[in-house]
Protein backbone atom coordinates (compact mmCIF):
# COMPACT_ATOMS: atom_id res chain seq x y z
CA UNK A 1 0.00 0.00 0.00
CA UNK A 2 1.28 3.43 -0.91
CA UNK A 3 2.05 5.89 1.86
CA UNK A 4 0.77 9.32 0.97
CA UNK A 5 1.80 12.56 2.63
CA UNK A 6 -1.46 13.98 4.08
CA UNK A 7 0.05 17.46 4.34
CA UNK A 8 0.47 17.56 0.57
CA UNK A 9 -3.16 16.49 0.14
CA UNK A 10 -4.24 19.16 2.65
CA UNK A 11 -2.91 21.84 0.31
CA UNK A 12 -5.33 20.86 -2.46
CA UNK A 13 -7.83 18.13 -1.65
CA UNK A 14 -9.83 18.39 -4.92
CA UNK A 15 -6.64 18.00 -6.97
CA UNK A 16 -5.61 14.93 -4.95
CA UNK A 17 -9.02 13.35 -5.47
CA UNK A 18 -8.77 14.23 -9.16
CA UNK A 19 -5.45 12.40 -9.43
CA UNK A 20 -6.98 9.25 -7.96
CA UNK A 21 -9.97 9.55 -10.30
CA UNK A 22 -7.73 9.92 -13.34
CA UNK A 23 -5.89 6.73 -12.45
CA UNK A 24 -8.85 4.53 -11.62
CA UNK A 25 -11.16 5.83 -14.37
CA UNK A 26 -8.47 5.15 -16.95
CA UNK A 27 -8.60 1.50 -15.91
CA UNK A 28 -12.41 1.45 -15.90
CA UNK A 29 -12.50 2.93 -19.39
CA UNK A 30 -10.10 0.26 -20.64
CA UNK A 31 -12.48 -2.37 -19.25
CA UNK A 32 -15.39 -0.67 -21.03
CA UNK A 33 -13.48 -0.68 -24.32
CA UNK A 34 -12.80 -4.38 -23.90
CA UNK A 35 -16.56 -4.93 -23.65
CA UNK A 36 -17.40 -2.78 -26.71
CA UNK A 37 -15.83 0.30 -28.24
CA UNK A 38 -19.15 2.02 -28.99
CA UNK A 39 -20.30 1.48 -25.41
CA UNK A 40 -17.02 2.91 -24.15
CA UNK A 41 -17.17 6.00 -26.36
CA UNK A 42 -20.88 6.76 -25.88
CA UNK A 43 -21.34 5.82 -22.23
CA UNK A 44 -18.02 5.13 -20.52
CA UNK A 45 -16.28 8.27 -21.76
CA UNK A 46 -19.26 10.42 -20.79
CA UNK A 47 -19.22 9.04 -17.25
CA UNK A 48 -15.49 9.71 -17.06
CA UNK A 49 -15.78 13.24 -18.44
CA UNK A 50 -18.73 14.10 -16.19
CA UNK A 51 -16.84 12.87 -13.13
CA UNK A 52 -13.40 14.34 -13.73
CA UNK A 53 -14.82 17.77 -14.60
CA UNK A 54 -16.76 17.51 -11.38
CA UNK A 55 -18.21 20.26 -9.30
CA UNK A 56 -16.74 21.71 -6.13
CA UNK A 57 -16.02 18.26 -4.67
CA UNK A 58 -17.44 19.34 -1.31
CA UNK A 59 -18.41 15.80 -0.29
CA UNK A 60 -14.87 14.59 -0.96
CA UNK A 61 -13.41 17.49 0.97
CA UNK A 62 -15.75 16.91 3.90
CA UNK A 63 -14.71 13.26 3.99
CA UNK A 64 -11.01 14.14 3.90
CA UNK A 65 -11.15 16.88 6.52
CA UNK A 66 -13.28 14.73 8.81
CA UNK A 67 -10.58 12.05 8.67
CA UNK A 68 -7.95 14.70 9.43
CA UNK A 69 -10.05 16.26 12.21
CA UNK A 70 -10.18 12.87 13.92
CA UNK A 71 -6.42 12.39 13.85
CA UNK A 72 -6.01 10.45 10.61
CA UNK A 73 -2.67 10.65 8.84
CA UNK A 74 -0.45 8.79 6.36
CA UNK A 75 -1.88 5.35 7.15
CA UNK A 76 -5.41 6.45 6.31
CA UNK A 77 -4.70 8.75 3.37
CA UNK A 78 -4.92 6.35 0.43
CA UNK A 79 -8.11 4.67 1.65
CA UNK A 80 -9.66 8.06 2.29
CA UNK A 81 -8.87 9.36 -1.20
CA UNK A 82 -10.30 6.21 -2.76
CA UNK A 83 -13.44 6.54 -0.66
CA UNK A 84 -13.65 10.17 -1.79
CA UNK A 85 -13.35 9.07 -5.42
CA UNK A 86 -16.20 6.62 -4.84
CA UNK A 87 -18.31 9.50 -3.50
CA UNK A 88 -17.63 11.48 -6.67
CA UNK A 89 -18.81 8.56 -8.78
CA UNK A 90 -22.00 8.04 -6.81
CA UNK A 91 -22.64 11.77 -7.21
CA UNK A 92 -22.21 11.30 -10.97
CA UNK A 93 -24.86 8.59 -10.86
CA UNK A 94 -27.24 10.77 -8.85
CA UNK A 95 -26.90 13.81 -11.09
CA UNK A 96 -27.20 11.94 -14.39
CA UNK A 97 -30.35 10.19 -13.20
CA UNK A 98 -31.71 13.39 -11.66
CA UNK A 99 -31.37 15.20 -15.00
CA UNK A 100 -33.32 12.43 -16.73
CA UNK A 101 -36.10 12.52 -14.16
CA UNK A 102 -36.32 16.32 -14.21
CA UNK A 103 -35.86 16.62 -17.98
CA UNK A 104 -32.96 19.01 -17.41
CA UNK A 105 -30.98 19.67 -20.59
CA UNK A 106 -28.10 21.48 -18.88
CA UNK A 107 -25.71 20.47 -16.12
CA UNK A 108 -22.73 22.58 -15.02
CA UNK A 109 -23.16 24.84 -18.02
CA UNK A 110 -22.99 21.96 -20.53
CA UNK A 111 -25.57 19.62 -22.08
CA UNK A 112 -26.68 16.97 -19.62
CA UNK A 113 -25.78 13.40 -20.54
CA UNK A 114 -29.17 12.46 -21.96
CA UNK A 115 -29.33 15.70 -23.96
CA UNK A 116 -25.82 15.13 -25.33
CA UNK A 117 -26.65 11.60 -26.48
CA UNK A 118 -29.88 12.74 -28.13
CA UNK A 119 -28.00 15.54 -29.86
CA UNK A 120 -25.39 13.07 -31.12
CA UNK A 121 -27.99 10.76 -32.64
CA UNK A 122 -30.78 13.24 -33.42
CA UNK A 123 -33.21 11.33 -31.22
CA UNK A 124 -34.68 14.22 -29.23
CA UNK A 125 -38.19 13.51 -30.52
CA UNK A 126 -38.00 9.71 -30.65
CA UNK A 127 -40.13 8.95 -27.64
CA UNK A 128 -39.87 5.74 -25.67
CA UNK A 129 -41.90 4.57 -22.64
CA UNK A 130 -39.26 6.11 -20.34
CA UNK A 131 -38.14 9.03 -22.52
CA UNK A 132 -35.88 9.34 -25.53
CA UNK A 133 -32.93 7.18 -26.58
CA UNK A 134 -30.71 9.68 -24.76
CA UNK A 135 -32.78 9.26 -21.61
CA UNK A 136 -32.44 5.49 -21.72
CA UNK A 137 -28.70 5.75 -22.40
CA UNK A 138 -28.30 8.17 -19.48
CA UNK A 139 -29.99 5.69 -17.14
CA UNK A 140 -27.34 3.16 -18.15
CA UNK A 141 -24.60 5.77 -17.70
CA UNK A 142 -25.81 6.42 -14.17
CA UNK A 143 -25.90 2.69 -13.51
CA UNK A 144 -22.31 2.38 -14.74
CA UNK A 145 -21.21 5.25 -12.47
CA UNK A 146 -22.86 3.53 -9.50
CA UNK A 147 -21.14 0.22 -10.32
CA UNK A 148 -17.79 1.99 -10.58
CA UNK A 149 -18.49 3.78 -7.28
CA UNK A 150 -19.06 0.46 -5.52
CA UNK A 151 -15.95 -1.06 -7.11
CA UNK A 152 -13.88 1.90 -5.96
CA UNK A 153 -15.27 1.78 -2.44
CA UNK A 154 -14.46 -1.91 -2.19
CA UNK A 155 -10.87 -1.06 -3.14
CA UNK A 156 -10.83 1.53 -0.35
CA UNK A 157 -12.10 -1.03 2.17
CA UNK A 158 -9.16 -3.28 1.41
CA UNK A 159 -6.85 -0.57 2.74
CA UNK A 160 -8.52 0.05 6.11
CA UNK A 161 -9.22 -2.00 9.26
CA UNK A 162 -12.68 -0.39 9.57
CA UNK A 163 -14.29 -2.11 6.58
CA UNK A 164 -17.36 -3.48 8.35
CA UNK A 165 -18.64 -0.15 9.71
CA UNK A 166 -17.69 1.71 6.53
CA UNK A 167 -19.67 -0.82 4.47
CA UNK A 168 -22.69 -0.32 6.68
CA UNK A 169 -22.64 3.46 6.27
CA UNK A 170 -22.12 3.14 2.50
CA UNK A 171 -25.13 0.82 2.18
CA UNK A 172 -27.36 3.11 4.23
CA UNK A 173 -26.24 6.16 2.22
CA UNK A 174 -27.04 4.55 -1.14
CA UNK A 175 -30.48 3.41 0.01
CA UNK A 176 -31.36 6.77 1.52
CA UNK A 177 -30.24 8.61 -1.60
CA UNK A 178 -32.59 6.54 -3.78
CA UNK A 179 -35.41 6.76 -1.22
CA UNK A 180 -35.11 10.54 -1.06
CA UNK A 181 -35.20 10.85 -4.84
CA UNK A 182 -38.29 8.65 -4.98
CA UNK A 183 -40.06 10.67 -2.29
CA UNK A 184 -39.25 13.81 -4.29
CA UNK A 185 -40.86 12.28 -7.38
CA UNK A 186 -43.77 10.89 -5.37
CA UNK A 187 -44.68 14.24 -3.86
CA UNK A 188 -44.69 15.83 -7.32
CA UNK A 189 -46.81 13.05 -8.81
CA UNK A 190 -49.34 12.94 -5.97
CA UNK A 191 -49.41 16.66 -5.22
CA UNK A 192 -48.36 16.14 -1.61
CA UNK A 193 -48.29 19.49 0.20
CA UNK A 194 -47.00 18.45 3.61
CA UNK A 195 -44.04 20.41 5.04
CA UNK A 196 -43.11 17.25 6.94
CA UNK A 197 -42.96 15.16 3.77
CA UNK A 198 -40.92 17.86 2.01
CA UNK A 199 -38.48 17.95 4.92
CA UNK A 200 -38.18 14.16 5.05
CA UNK A 201 -37.33 14.03 1.33
CA UNK A 202 -34.75 16.78 1.86
CA UNK A 203 -33.13 14.87 4.73
CA UNK A 204 -32.86 11.64 2.76
CA UNK A 205 -32.03 13.03 -0.67
CA UNK A 206 -29.68 15.83 0.35
CA UNK A 207 -28.83 16.37 4.01
CA UNK A 208 -27.41 12.98 4.96
CA UNK A 209 -25.91 12.18 1.57
CA UNK A 210 -24.30 15.60 1.06
CA UNK A 211 -22.83 16.16 4.51
CA UNK A 212 -23.70 13.75 7.32
CA UNK A 213 -22.52 10.55 5.65
CA UNK A 214 -19.28 11.97 4.17
CA UNK A 215 -18.33 13.29 7.61
CA UNK A 216 -19.17 9.96 9.23
CA UNK A 217 -17.13 8.03 6.66
CA UNK A 218 -14.09 10.24 7.23
CA UNK A 219 -14.31 9.88 11.00
CA UNK A 220 -14.66 6.09 10.79
CA UNK A 221 -11.64 5.87 8.46
CA UNK A 222 -9.62 7.62 11.16
CA UNK A 223 -10.84 5.19 13.81
CA UNK A 224 -12.86 7.80 15.75
CA UNK A 225 -15.06 6.58 18.58
CA UNK A 226 -18.84 6.38 18.19
CA UNK A 227 -19.54 9.61 20.07
CA UNK A 228 -17.28 11.64 17.79
CA UNK A 229 -18.83 10.06 14.70
CA UNK A 230 -22.29 10.83 16.05
CA UNK A 231 -21.50 14.50 16.71
CA UNK A 232 -19.96 14.97 13.27
CA UNK A 233 -22.98 13.29 11.70
CA UNK A 234 -25.30 15.64 13.60
CA UNK A 235 -23.29 18.69 12.50
CA UNK A 236 -23.49 17.49 8.91
CA UNK A 237 -27.20 16.80 9.14
CA UNK A 238 -27.97 20.32 10.37
CA UNK A 239 -25.89 21.92 7.62
CA UNK A 240 -27.23 19.47 5.02
CA UNK A 241 -30.82 20.44 5.77
CA UNK A 242 -29.82 24.12 5.61
CA UNK A 243 -28.18 23.42 2.24
CA UNK A 244 -31.43 22.01 0.82
CA UNK A 245 -33.48 24.89 2.23
CA UNK A 246 -31.06 27.35 0.67
CA UNK A 247 -31.41 25.46 -2.61
CA UNK A 248 -35.19 25.91 -2.31
CA UNK A 249 -34.68 29.67 -1.98
CA UNK A 250 -32.36 29.65 -4.99
CA UNK A 251 -34.96 27.74 -6.99
CA UNK A 252 -37.48 30.48 -6.30
CA UNK A 253 -35.47 33.69 -6.01
CA UNK A 254 -32.08 32.75 -7.44
CA UNK A 255 -30.14 34.93 -9.83
CA UNK A 256 -30.33 33.22 -13.25
CA UNK A 257 -26.69 34.17 -13.84
CA UNK A 258 -25.77 31.95 -10.88
CA UNK A 259 -28.36 29.17 -11.06
CA UNK A 260 -28.40 28.83 -14.84
CA UNK A 261 -32.20 28.78 -14.99
CA UNK A 262 -34.97 31.38 -14.79
CA UNK A 263 -36.10 32.52 -11.34
CA UNK A 264 -39.19 30.60 -10.30
CA UNK A 265 -38.44 27.59 -12.50
CA UNK A 266 -38.88 25.20 -9.57
CA UNK A 267 -42.40 26.59 -9.12
CA UNK A 268 -43.35 25.77 -12.70
CA UNK A 269 -41.91 22.27 -12.33
CA UNK A 270 -43.99 21.74 -9.20
CA UNK A 271 -41.07 20.71 -7.01
CA UNK A 272 -42.35 19.90 -3.55
CA UNK A 273 -40.07 22.28 -1.68
CA UNK A 274 -40.29 23.04 2.01
CA UNK A 275 -40.56 26.73 1.08
CA UNK A 276 -43.80 26.24 -0.87
CA UNK A 277 -45.17 23.82 1.72
CA UNK A 278 -44.62 26.42 4.47
CA UNK A 279 -46.33 29.11 2.39
CA UNK A 280 -49.30 26.84 1.81
CA UNK A 281 -49.60 26.06 5.52
CA UNK A 282 -49.51 29.77 6.36
CA UNK A 283 -52.25 30.79 3.89
CA UNK A 284 -54.45 27.86 4.95
CA UNK A 285 -54.08 28.86 8.58
CA UNK A 286 -55.02 32.44 7.66
CA UNK A 287 -57.99 31.25 5.62
CA UNK A 288 -56.70 33.11 2.55
CA UNK A 289 -58.55 31.23 -0.19
CA UNK A 290 -57.34 33.52 -2.98
CA UNK A 291 -53.68 32.94 -2.08
CA UNK A 292 -54.27 29.19 -1.83
CA UNK A 293 -55.93 29.19 -5.25
CA UNK A 294 -52.94 31.04 -6.68
CA UNK A 295 -50.56 28.42 -5.34
CA UNK A 296 -52.72 25.58 -6.67
CA UNK A 297 -52.98 27.17 -10.11
CA UNK A 298 -49.35 28.15 -10.64
CA UNK A 299 -47.16 25.65 -8.77
CA UNK A 300 -46.69 22.71 -11.11
CA UNK A 301 -48.00 24.56 -14.16
CA UNK A 302 -45.22 24.40 -16.73
CA UNK A 303 -47.05 26.97 -18.89
CA UNK A 304 -47.55 29.51 -16.09
CA UNK A 305 -47.11 33.09 -17.30
CA UNK A 306 -44.32 35.30 -15.98
CA UNK A 307 -46.75 37.55 -14.12
CA UNK A 308 -48.35 34.53 -12.42
CA UNK A 309 -44.97 33.25 -11.25
CA UNK A 310 -44.12 36.77 -10.06
CA UNK A 311 -47.33 36.82 -7.99
CA UNK A 312 -46.40 33.52 -6.33
CA UNK A 313 -42.89 34.79 -5.58
CA UNK A 314 -44.43 37.88 -4.02
CA UNK A 315 -46.74 35.65 -1.97
CA UNK A 316 -43.76 33.66 -0.69
CA UNK A 317 -42.40 36.96 0.63
CA UNK A 318 -45.56 38.62 1.94
CA UNK A 319 -46.80 35.45 3.66
CA UNK A 320 -43.57 35.31 5.65
CA UNK A 321 -42.64 31.88 4.26
CA UNK A 322 -39.35 33.08 2.78
CA UNK A 323 -38.22 34.74 6.00
CA UNK A 324 -39.27 31.71 8.03
CA UNK A 325 -37.12 29.45 5.86
CA UNK A 326 -34.21 31.91 5.97
CA UNK A 327 -34.39 32.01 9.77
CA UNK A 328 -34.38 28.24 9.94
CA UNK A 329 -31.29 28.11 7.72
CA UNK A 330 -29.41 30.36 10.11
CA UNK A 331 -30.49 28.37 13.16
CA UNK A 332 -29.41 25.13 11.53
CA UNK A 333 -26.04 26.55 10.53
CA UNK A 334 -25.46 27.94 14.01
CA UNK A 335 -26.26 24.54 15.49
CA UNK A 336 -23.92 22.85 13.03
CA UNK A 337 -21.03 25.16 13.94
CA UNK A 338 -21.68 24.65 17.66
CA UNK A 339 -21.57 20.88 17.24
CA UNK A 340 -18.30 21.10 15.33
CA UNK A 341 -16.71 23.12 18.11
CA UNK A 342 -17.86 20.83 20.91
CA UNK A 343 -15.71 17.77 20.25
CA UNK A 344 -12.03 16.87 20.74
CA UNK A 345 -11.18 17.56 17.09
CA UNK A 346 -8.39 19.31 15.23
CA UNK A 347 -9.22 23.02 15.15
CA UNK A 348 -7.54 23.48 11.79
CA UNK A 349 -9.44 20.62 10.16
CA UNK A 350 -12.80 21.59 11.66
CA UNK A 351 -12.22 25.12 10.36
CA UNK A 352 -12.11 23.66 6.85
CA UNK A 353 -15.26 21.62 7.56
CA UNK A 354 -17.08 24.68 8.86
CA UNK A 355 -16.13 26.72 5.80
CA UNK A 356 -17.31 23.97 3.43
CA UNK A 357 -20.62 23.55 5.25
CA UNK A 358 -21.33 27.28 5.29
CA UNK A 359 -20.37 27.65 1.63
CA UNK A 360 -22.78 24.85 0.75
CA UNK A 361 -25.53 26.94 2.33
CA UNK A 362 -24.60 29.89 0.13
CA UNK A 363 -22.82 32.14 2.60
CA UNK A 364 -20.31 34.43 0.90
CA UNK A 365 -18.35 35.00 4.11
CA UNK A 366 -17.82 31.37 5.02
CA UNK A 367 -15.07 31.92 7.57
CA UNK A 368 -16.73 32.52 10.96
CA UNK A 369 -14.95 34.94 13.25
CA UNK A 370 -15.61 32.49 16.05
CA UNK A 371 -16.01 28.77 15.67
CA UNK A 372 -19.77 28.98 16.31
CA UNK A 373 -20.53 32.18 14.40
CA UNK A 374 -22.58 32.16 11.20
CA UNK A 375 -22.64 35.02 8.66
CA UNK A 376 -25.91 36.86 8.21
CA UNK A 377 -28.39 35.58 5.62
CA UNK A 378 -28.16 38.75 3.53
CA UNK A 379 -24.70 37.55 2.42
CA UNK A 380 -26.00 34.58 0.49
CA UNK A 381 -24.61 33.81 -2.95
CA UNK A 382 -27.00 33.94 -5.88
CA UNK A 383 -29.97 35.54 -4.11
CA UNK A 384 -30.37 39.27 -4.63
CA UNK A 385 -30.31 41.22 -1.38
CA UNK A 386 -33.74 42.64 -2.23
CA UNK A 387 -35.16 39.11 -2.03
CA UNK A 388 -33.91 38.50 1.52
CA UNK A 389 -35.66 39.87 4.56
CA UNK A 390 -33.87 41.28 7.56
CA UNK A 391 -33.34 37.92 9.19
CA UNK A 392 -31.09 37.91 12.22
Amino acid sequence: MRTLDPLSVDRNVPAAVGTVLDELLGRRLDESSAAHRRFASDIGERVVTFTVRGGRRRRSQLLWWSMRACGGGPAESEATLRAAAALELIQTCALIHDDVMDGSVLRRGRPSVHAAVDRQYGTQNHRRPFGTFGGAAAVLAGDLALAWADDTFVEALAKTPHARELSRVWRVMRTEMVAGQYLDLHTQATGSRSPGRAMRAAVLKTARYSAAHPLALGAILAGADREVVRELRRAGLCAGIAFQLHDDLLGAFGDPAVTGKPAGEDLREGKATYLVAVARSIVIRKGDKEALRLLDDVVGSIDAAEDEVARVLDLLITSGARDRVAARIERLCSRSMALLSSGPLSTRATGHIGRLLLESCGFTDATPRTRTAVPRADRWVGIPTSAIGGVR
